[in-house]
């Protein structure tokens, strides 16, 4: 059994997941927790409900997907996994971070990286690591068949589509990876995305107006 909660962090109001599964074994999906009261919630989460962090999954590295990362680091010593193509991008923030109004973000060590290949296990959970670009260069859905849930990142949202203006962008790209990737799945999979609120495969299959199976 998978648990999931979600917290509603930074002013890009980023969506961090931690997922657990019935032994309390834990990973934290995308760590936007930026100020001290973010970051604070997510330890009294976890401390309260008795849970093991094990590892960060990052489903790609723009700046409000990664604002925490260096905090669970030094908080629980956790790797993190990621896909190669997407180390430019992390190392990218330290750069651009100021223009956005953030002038104390710290990166990782690099000692940490994980490189993510074709599935990835959470205790006896296995999830499916897919390759959907297009919002950025190398970005990562989790699937878990067992239960159809994926966490997708900036890919597909509720009747909306990740921005593919910024670098590594591309919008046939990503209109690919959903039409391949992500309308393949079956139709009742719970789509938790990295902003705004949950949906469905099979309801973004006809609702979408981005990308919709006629």
């Amino acid at each position: 059994m998978l648990t999931t909660q979600t917290f509603c962090f930074n002013p890009f109001q980023e969506n961090t997941y931690v997922l657990s599964d019935a032994n309390g074994d834990c990973v934290i999906i995308d760590p936007g927790c930026y100020s001290k009261d973010e970051q604070s919630e997510l330890v009294d989460f976890i401390s309260s409900h008795r849970l093991k962090p094990i590892a960060v999954w990052l489903t790609h590295c723009h700046i409000d997907h990664i604002l925490g990362l260096r905090f669970c680091e030094k908080q629980w010593g956790l790797p993190y996994f990621l896909s190669a193509g997407e180390i430019p991008q992390l190392k990218a923030v330290e750069v651009y971070a100021p223009n956005y109004g953030f002038y104390d973000v710290e990166l990782p060590t690099a000692d940490s990286i994980v490189i993510l290949q074709n599935e990835i296990m959470l205790g006896e959970n296995r999830f499916e690591v897919l390759s959907v670009p297009g919002h950025s260069p190398d970005h990562l859905a989790f699937y878990h068949p067992a239960s159809h849930q994926i966490w997708s990142g900036d890919v597909l949202f509720h009747l909306s589509i990740g921005r593919t203006d910024l670098p590594g962008g591309d919008f046939e790209t990503l209109k690919h990876s959903i039409q391949t990737k992500l309308y393949s799945l079956p139709e009742q999979t719970t789509v938790f995305p990295g902003h705004g609120q949950e949906t469905t495969i099979g309801f973004e299959k006809t609702a979408n107006s981005f990308v919709r199976v006629n």
